[in-house]
């Protein structure tokens, strides 16, 4: 399975068994959650590059920095919702496909923070990919956050890259923007999130 989507799937093993997206290259940027962009993170502004519909109750869209694209990036922030899930059971999948991952990824390691008070989750993990001639390493912050009143999860995530040689430099540049970067998502103004029918 390819890093790019691999890192970024929110329900893996409760909703895509079986269904697969196209590649970013092959799809255009379609907003459907009522965030067009840009984003702003980190004093950084993300613009909408890609977005999916992998089920009827699931979008997916992810925003880069001027000049990267989806497919080979350094920074990226995204956004996805899915009206038939929870953000425990969103968080619990992702866990348990890091767990999967560990027998077949050495880098593989994460950490939950829970906020009881607004029933949100943070969840940061690395892992990598050397399937290819060059290996890619990556790390990510994910927020899951109640959908609304109707139920459902919206996830609001930052990612980063190391690629090739730099991978090694990158892992060590992790000890010190690792906890920063968790700090801003946990603080991010998070949109709400309109769902497109």
């Amino acid at each position: 399975m390819v890093l790019a989507r691999f890192g970024r799937t929110l329900l893996l093993a409760l909703l895509l068994a079986g269904a697969t997206a196209l590649p970013a290259s092959a799809q255009s940027a379609k907003e459907m959650l009522g965030v067009p962009g840009p984003i702003s993170f980190q004093g950084t502004e993300f613009a909408l590059a890609w977005s999916s519909r992998p089920s009827p109750n699931y979008i997916k869209q992810e925003y880069v920095p001027a000049g990267e694209q989806p497919e080979h990036f350094n920074r990226m922030f995204m956004i996805e919702a899915d009206t038939s899930a929870s953000p425990e059971a969103a968080a619990a999948a992702q866990v348990d496909m890091l767990k999967k991952r560990k027998g077949v990824d050495p880098v593989v390691n994460y950490g939950l923070i829970r906020n009881d008070a607004t029933g949100e989750i943070i969840l940061d993990f690395l892992m990598s990919d050397a399937s290819s001639e060059t290996v890619i390493v990556e790390w990510d912050a994910y927020r899951y956050a109640p959908l609304g009143k109707a139920g459902g999860v919206a996830l609001y995530a930052f990612s980063r890259r190391g690629y090739g040689d730099n991978a090694r430099d990158f892992l060590i540049g992790l000890k010190q923007s690792r906890h920063p970067d968790i700090n801003a998502l946990a603080a991010f103004d998070a949109p709400k999130l309109a769902p497109a029918p």
